[in-house]
Formats: structure tokens, sequence, C-alpha cells
């Protein structure tokens, strides 16, 4: 009996969405500088974290509030108590309380600029506090995090190597130290790194959570599950996604039992992670393989069981960071280099960055080689074709010029209507105060385009809101009317955390198993006036580009007029993974923009090629498609390129 392989593909997306190793970008902006890549363990766009996005267990001191009158040489017993319970709980530094006043205030300066997503400027605060006050620990900490923005992560180890030099008891600097070694696959050094952490903390999940993946990361099976097991013991909310871990870790040992139950804490635990699908997947071919064992007895289905689980290849520890270094919004530099493409690819046999081809075969061998699919150096691309605004759906190959790195293909291997292609579709919907006005009107026609747009007996989609975090009311479906519920459900209130729900969603859309080429796209409605995500719009669009996702978007704002920076977001959110915005104005144009949305994204077409002269060496290349028809040269709305996968061996 052929139960299918067993898909726990952790791949160098998932690794990054386990571990949370994503910036972290407030609402606010900075003219001029780059967000801020803040690695902390409770940021985790897509993985619950009770709720939503937390602040990690050290987030930045708030000195405003907490600070002792640098005057007062002898505080009260209460103060004393509540100075004592912060720094027992790792949220300070016990030399930090000793900063004098003016240390203090430019710490609080450059706090409030790294919130503003303004680095650069940060630094220069940071410095002048140390200046004067060289034991501040946590403002050690917080340059080395702008350091890390800047992507220096040379001066950034500096600055966390010297927090740490300064206070061994301080488990926020050997936090610090083991996310970046993480980042850099070092996973000795962050094993060693997270370990005097725990020793700190021995009581913080979140903690023991990125543990548990360094130990695996670094072959250390029965550790990782071990410490995996000292996170259920505790309240640990939020962290469900240690079980994952814990299950891939068992299946490197063979210990399929172990797999079974870890898999099923994670799915009780965290049943709306956009891994849920694939632990699902994988767990019922876990209790299916345990059925066949049992009831046939034999050697040869055992030799089955066994044989399904010493194969995977477990893509897991190859911990990578997601996609390519985008830099700010602007465009690629195309001598840009991906330092963490590695060799594996996140959905099929393709380039990081990249549409799938194809379902990707298992690769054979120990599971010590980490890899799940063959490396094929194949690209595909959806794109679609308009000419005066109209879709242009009879073009054939020949129409078709494609330029990768400025040099033609080596070899054109598919050419299609994304027609043909099972279509997974995510609808999601500003639910935030600020569209209050016009949100019942938008619903019916989100709910009239759904029913349009999934004709297929293939197509699946999802409907999810937003407003501070992302909710799925209506989970990969073909039926319309489980859908339509699942927007008629959405409520209206909070704030708006678009970037935050645009990463979310693209997981969710790539982490869904697929056992066939499928053509993932997102829609989202907004008005674009984010307010409140930790996520920037650089690492939206980094998720974007990792996942394959081709964002439109359909602006609610009312009126024309100039564009407004909002309206510049949602163009560079949409144009940059190869879709669209559109601005209807008011309503009644909205509802002709989910027809002009359906037409575009139906009508575009996928080529398939394979690059000429391509180096495994991470590097950024860029994509040219032009089309022509009857000597009239039309508009091709593309993605902007990729990064080469590089070739990177687990330490």
């Amino acid at each position: 009996m052929n139960l299918g392989p067993l898909r726990v593909t952790l791949s160098r997306w998932t690794s990054c969405a386990l571990l949370g190793l994503c910036v972290w970008h407030p609402s606010a902006s900075c003219q001029g500088s780059g967000p801020m890549s803040q690695m902390t363990i409770g940021n985790i766009p897509h993985v619950n974290e009770g709720g939503g996005p937390v602040e990690a267990q050290f987030a930045h001191l708030d000195y405003t509030q907490m600070t002792l009158d640098a005057e007062n040489s002898n505080p009260k017993q209460k103060e004393r108590k509540r100075q004592r319970q912060l720094i027992d709980t790792g949220t300070v530094s016990a030399l930090d309380l000793a900063a004098p006043a003016k240390a203090v205030s430019e710490f609080n300066n450059a706090s409030s600029l790294m919130r503003a997503q303004c680095p650069q400027e940060a630094i220069a605060h940071l410095q002048k506090a140390i200046a004067i006050y060289p034991n501040f620990v946590s403002a050690h900490n917080d340059l080395g995090l702008a350091y890390l923005d800047l992507e220096d992560p040379v001066r950034a180890q500096g600055e966390f190597e010297m927090a740490a030099k300064l206070d061994e008891k301080f488990p926020g600097s050997f936090l610090n130290l083991g996310r970046l070694a993480l980042s850099q696959n070092n996973f000795t050094a962050a094993e060693s790194h997270l370990e005097k952490a725990a020793a700190l903390l021995p009581g913080d999940p979140a903690i023991l959570t990125v543990l548990a993946y360094a130990q695996n990361g670094n072959h250390q099976y029965r550790l990782a599950i071990q410490t995996a097991g000292r996170v259920h013991e505790l309240q640990h909310r939020g962290m469900g996604n240690v079980h994952f871990v814990a299950a891939v870790a068992a299946l490197a040992l063979n210990e399929l039992p172990v797999a079974q139950r870890e898999l099923a804490f994670f799915l009780q635990e965290d049943p709306a992670n956009p891994l849920a699908p694939m632990a699902s997947n994988d767990l019922d071919i876990l209790v299916a393989n345990q059925r066949l064992a049992s009831q046939t007895q034999n050697a040869a289905s055992q030799q089955t069981a066994t044989t399904l689980a010493s194969n995977q290849p477990h893509s897991f520890p190859n911990s990578e960071r997601m996609g390519g270094q985008l830099g700010n919004v602007g465009e690629e530099a195309a001598s840009d280099t991906c330092e963490d493409c590695a060799a594996t690819s996140t959905v099929a046999e393709i380039n990081p960055g990249t549409d799938s081809i194809m379902p990707a075969g298992i690769a054979t061998g120990p599971p010590e080689q980490w890899t799940f699919r063959k490396v094929v150096d194949e690209v595909a691309v959806f794109f679609a074709v308009t000419s005066g605004g109209r879709s242009i759906g009879d073009l054939d190959a020949s129409d078709i010029k494609v330029r990768d790195d400025n040099k033609p293909p080596e070899k054109v291997l598919q050419f299609t209507s994304q027609s043909k292609l099972p279509l997974r579709l995510g609808l999601l919907i500003d639910t935030s105060g600020s569209v209050q006005p016009r949100f019942s009107f938008e619903k019916r026609a989100a709910a009239k385009f759904l029913q349009q747009m999934l004709g297929n007996s293939s197509d699946l989609g999802f409907v999810a809101g937003f407003a501070n975090t992302p909710a799925v009311t209506q989970d990969f479906t073909g039926d319309h009317e489980q859908l339509a519920r699942g927007i008629k459900q959405l409520t209206n209130e909070g704030g708006t955390a678009l970037f935050d729900a645009v990463s979310f969603a693209c997981w969710k859309l790539a982490a869904y198993p697929e056992r066939e080429m499928v053509a993932r796209v997102l829609v989202v409605v907004t008005d674009g006036e984010d307010n409140s995500s930790h996520t920037s719009l650089r690492q939206s669009i980094q998720d974007a580009e990792a996942t394959g996702v081709t964002i439109y978007v359909i602006s609610t704002k009312e009126g024309g007029g100039f564009k407004t920076e909002a309206d510049k977001v949602l163009q560079a959110l949409a144009e940059r993974s190869g879709g669209e915005a559109l601005f209807p104005g008011d309503m009644i144009t909205l509802s002709k923009s989910f027809d002009k949305l359906r037409d575009r994204i139906r009508s575009r077409y996928m080529i398939a090629y394979k690059p000429s002269d391509l180096q495994p060496n991470g590097k950024y290349r860029t994509i040219s498609i032009t089309a022509e028809k009857g000597g009239k040269s039309l508009q091709v709305h593309a993605r902007k390129g990729y990064h080469a996968r590089q070739d990177a061996q687990t330490p």
C-alpha cells in the first residue's frame, strides 16, 4: 500500500516562521531610512501568539516610566522590590538601573527613533548614551539591533558580546547572540548562547522554544524533544510551534509515535497556524502507517513504515532567513546577494522566491542530508498582459520574450494560461475602524467576487479580516456559501496592521500542502493606512517574494486627487509582487474594480524556463518580460526578479 510521502517540510520560510527571525516594524515611519531588524521571539507574524504578535521578553525598556530619580540615593522598599522583579524576570540588567539621567534621556530618544523605523538616527543617540554610561547594557543591546537593521551583523555581534560581558546574568544578551547565530545557520554557537539564556530564565517558554530549534539544527534530537517537553509543562500559550520542532526531531530518530504525539499537540494548541494543514496531512499519514503496521504485523509492512520515516529528509534544520535582502522598498540592485538562499526550495523544485512548477519528489538518503526536494534551477513566473487597461488573454508563446539577468533563457519549459491551473486565493479585508462607513458594502462586493472567482472544482480560498491582528473567519474551502459566511462574520473594530496581515496571509497560502502546481494570489481590500504593524512594508514584500504569492489590492479610500503615502504603499506592495493596485474612489466603482480584478487574475499567464548562466551564489537576478501582438507592444505586469539559490552546508 502506497501511503505517499510524509510531508514534514519545514523549509527555509517555515524555520523563520517558527523562530520569528523576522523584522519588527512599528507603525510609524521615518523619511529616508530603512526598517529596523529587531529579532525578537514574540514577533512571529504568522504564528499564533495568544491573540496576535506580542512584545518579546526583552523588549525595549521604557525608562520614562520606570527609571529612578537620579538624585534619590535611597529608594523606598517598594521601589527596591520592583527593581528586583525587573532584574529577576530578565526585563533589565542590574547595571541599567544605575544609568544617569542624561544617558537615560539619550536612550529614550533612540527608542522613539527605532519605533519610528529610523535606526541610523537612533545609533547616534545610543552611542551618546554609552559614552555617558559605558555599562549601559540595554543601550549596547539596542545598538546591536540597530546595526542589524542596517545589515551590519559584525557590529551587531560586537555590541551583543559587550552587553554579555558587562552583565553575565542578563539573559537578553545571550538571547540576541543566539538568534544572530541562528540567522547565520551556526547551530552550535546558537545552542551554546541559548543554553545560557535558558539557564538564567529556565521558566521562559519562548527561550526554550528557540533553544529546541537550535538543538534540532545541531542534530541534538533527543535534547530538542526534551526541551519541547519542558515547554509543554509551562504556561506556553502561543508557543505550540515547539511541538512541530519536536515532531521533526522525533522523525530524525525514527520515533513515529513521538512524532504523532507532537503533531497532535501542535494542532490542538495552535489550530489556526498556517502550518496546521501540513501538520494535519503529516499526522494522517502517520496514523495510516500505524494502522497498516498493526493490521499486517509482518516484516514488509514494518519496513514500509520505517522507510517512510527514515527517508524523510526533514528540511527543518536547514534554518534560513526569508527571501532575498531587498534593502529598502526601492528597486533591487543586480549585485545584491541573498546570503541565506540555500539549496532547498520553499514549495517545489525551483529557486527561492519564484512560483512552483511541479510537485517535488522525495530525496533519498539519510536524514542528515536535510533536503526535502531536489534542486532544479528552473524559474516560473505568473504575469498579466494589458493594453489600454484591458486584459489580453489570447497570447501565444511566440508573443512573449523573457530576459533573465539580461539574458534569454537557456530553455522555455512551459507556457500556459493560469485558468488551466488550480487557484489558491486569499481574501484579506481591512476591518479596522477607518473603513467603518463602507464596510457592509465592501463585504457584499467581496462575497460576489469570491463566488465568481472560484469557478473550478480544484480552486480553494480562505477569508481573513485584519485590524490590530489578522483573524481567519473561513479556512481553505471551495464552498461559496462557507466563504460568504466567513465574510459575513467579519466585524469592524481596532487599528490597522496591514503589513502583519499580508505576511500572515502569504505564509498561509504557501503552507497549504499541494501535490500539483497551483497559482497563489492574495487580494487585499484596505485603505492602506497601517498604524499598528510589527512587520514592515519591506518585510511584507520579501514574504510575498519568498512564498511566490501575487498581491492585488483594492483601495477603499474615497475620492481621487494626489496619491497619498498610503496609496504609494499599496502600489509598492502589489507591483513588486507582480500584481496591481486599484483605486476606485467610490463604492460604485469599487464593485466594478472587483470585476476588473477577476478578469485580470483569470487572464494571467505562467511561463517556466531554465535561466542561462545561473550560478548558485544568492545574487539577485532581474526578470524582464515583454509582450507584442500584431506589431503592438503590450504592458506586462510581473515580478521584478528573484534571488538565485545559494549552496550552503549545515554546520
